[in-house]
């Protein structure tokens, strides 16, 4: 059963009465928070950018702003929540369509409760790496914020493989000087190798 945590929430958007009674039932039964929604539009008037973690159930074919329309709004900014299409038969081609545009998943009505649930708790899962990935990032971003502009010349340096007396002579330096900022460099960013270094400056500078 899934952690009933204020992050994770199922938004679900649907403008189906029945639907959206027996799906939200279904979701809560498994510990899951969920909110409904009767149109894209009153998503919308909800919807914090970057705010909203768990993931979207999304009816593709509503009255007004169909359930593509609000797809193309959410992912227009950063960090969008997973998002799975409610489709007729009709719509999987629209429905493949958004997967190319990196929607989560899609589910056609009628839909197996055992499916829905599944799809749902793994755009959950997902999420939350998402979370920890975001969390891991800024952490690295912070460690090289840390490093002097000096440290940042030495350890540039040591990514490119040059030794200490290389370094010393490109920064005129003494060698003995080169060795403190080196361990200084590899000590801010608890690294443990070079190889170490290399990979957690260049997922730093990602982020």
């Amino acid at each position: 059963m899934m952690n009933n945590h204020s992050r994770d929430t199922v938004y679900l958007v649907d403008d189906d009465e029945a639907v959206r009674d027996s799906l939200a039932w279904l979701l809560e039964a498994r510990g899951l928070h969920v909110r409904t929604y009767t149109s894209a539009e009153t998503f919308l008037v909800d919807y914090k950018p970057g705010h909203m973690r768990g993931c979207i159930v999304l009816d593709i074919r509503m009255p007004g702003m169909s359930g593509l329309e609000l797809y193309e709004e959410i992912v227009r900014h950063p960090e969008p929540p997973p998002v799975i299409f409610v489709t007729g038969h009709g719509d999987i081609p629209m429905a493949v369509g958004a997967l190319k545009k990196g929607a989560a998943d899609f589910i056609e009505k009628p839909f197996n409760d055992k499916e829905i649930v599944a799809l749902v708790e793994q755009c959950i899962a997902k999420d939350h790496g998402h979370d920890a990935t975001r969390a891991r990032d800024a952490e690295l971003a912070q460690r090289l914020a840390q490093l002097t502009a000096r440290e940042r010349e030495v350890m540039e340096r040591i990514m490119a493989g040059r030794l200490n007396k290389q370094i010393a002579d490109d920064l005129g330096i003494s060698i003995k000087t080169v060795e403190v900022h080196r361990a200084r460099v590899m000590d801010k960013m608890a690294a443990g190798s070079v190889a170490e270094l290399v990979q957690i400056a260049l997922t730093a500078r990602k982020g």
